[in-house]
């Protein structure tokens, strides 16, 4: 009955958001200009939720995403099967194609610490395996505010680690977005720490590299994305708490020499965008090699969303070519 009311809750704050965005667009059109109407309606239908969830909370949010069908067109050319590395929950995604694939990703999900799954992101997940052909291991992380920082970084690193044990770091490349992305340069910074050998390279879509920022893009770009400062904050600190400043958490600030190439993909239209462009600067200060692309008029995380927004598939393509050239 719990999750009836919950599916009757969400349908209706996103039905009468999309009702208010068609409204507006007859009167006024699209928000950004190459914007279609199935960009908005995704956005808007992305957007409604979060809002909401300031009022119902994390644990709402979450029953909402479990109650989201995730589907991908290229599902049936892959194997899915739960694994366990450094005794951390994974899924595993292996193309039916090449069933013991040289090259795999290690793959880190978003969902600003508090909420998602490999499950959620099993779209990507699923087009980076066949694309790139590759296994990918996508790891199950502890979320937040139940599990507080470190325990998010200490599952990625454990898992790893344990990865790496059987597989040579030349033929692993790390992919993550958004917290997922933070966690990435986390990861890699900790192994680079320990003095150990890194993966070959990684692909970050949309980092979330400073939590706590403030002005500039996260202002000016709000009325674009699906998420806010409010929202973002608020789960920073459920994460970690009064530590959101340190490093390995707002990557910004991170010692990132010594990291291994790094595609950093950012939409123009995000609330992270200066954040992301800062951290490539950084990054290539620290004589890191990265490719920066910004993709003008896109919200935070588009190409993740490649099965709705169509701006996404071109995205992810271009990040799968840069994980089989790293990985080659």
């Amino acid at each position: 009955m719990s999750r009836v009311r919950t599916l009757v809750e969400v349908i209706a704050v996103v039905g009468s958001a999309q009702a208010r965005m068609l409204a507006r667009r007859l009167r006024h059109g699209p928000r950004r200009p190459s914007w279609s109407l199935q960009t908005e309606a995704a956005l808007t239908a992305m957007r409604a939720p979060m809002d909401h969830s300031k009022r119902r909370g994390v644990a709402w949010l979450r029953e909402v995403t479990a109650l989201l069908p995730v589907r991908s067109p290229q599902r049936a050319q892959v194997r899915l099967r739960d694994v366990r590395f450094g005794d951390v929950r994974c899924l595993e995604c292996t193309p039916l194609a090449d069933p013991a694939p040289s090259r795999t990703i290690f793959h880190i999900h978003g969902g600003g610490y508090v909420i998602g799954s490999p499950e959620m992101s099993l779209d990507a997940i699923v087009r980076i395996a066949v694309g790139a052909g590759a296994r990918v291991v996508a790891v199950d992380y502890r979320l937040a505010p139940e599990h507080r920082f470190p325990a998010a970084l200490d599952d990625c690193v454990a898992a790893l680690r344990a990865l790496l044990r059987e597989v040579d770091a030349s033929q692993v490349a790390l992919a993550g977005d958004s917290a997922g992305g933070a966690l990435c340069v986390a990861t890699l910074c900790s192994l680079r720490d320990a003095g150990e050998r890194l993966p070959a390279a990684a692909a970050l879509f949309c980092p979330w590299t400073d939590p706590l920022a403030d002005g500039g893009s996260m202002i000016s770009n709000e009325p674009f994305d699906f998420g806010d400062r409010a929202l973002l904050v608020g789960w920073a600190r459920d994460y970690a708490g009064d530590g959101a400043s340190d490093p390995r958490v707002t990557v910004l600030a991170a010692n990132l020499a010594g990291l291994p190439p790094l595609l950093i993909q950012a939409g123009d239209a995000e609330i992270l965008r200066d954040q992301i462009l800062a951290f490539a600067e950084r990054a290539r200060k620290a004589s890191v090699d990265v490719t920066l692309h910004v993709e003008p008029d896109m919200f935070h995380d588009w190409q993740v969303q490649a099965g709705i927004v169509p701006a996404g598939v071109p995205a992810l393509e271009d990040a799968i070519r840069f994980l089989r050239e790293r990985l080659a």
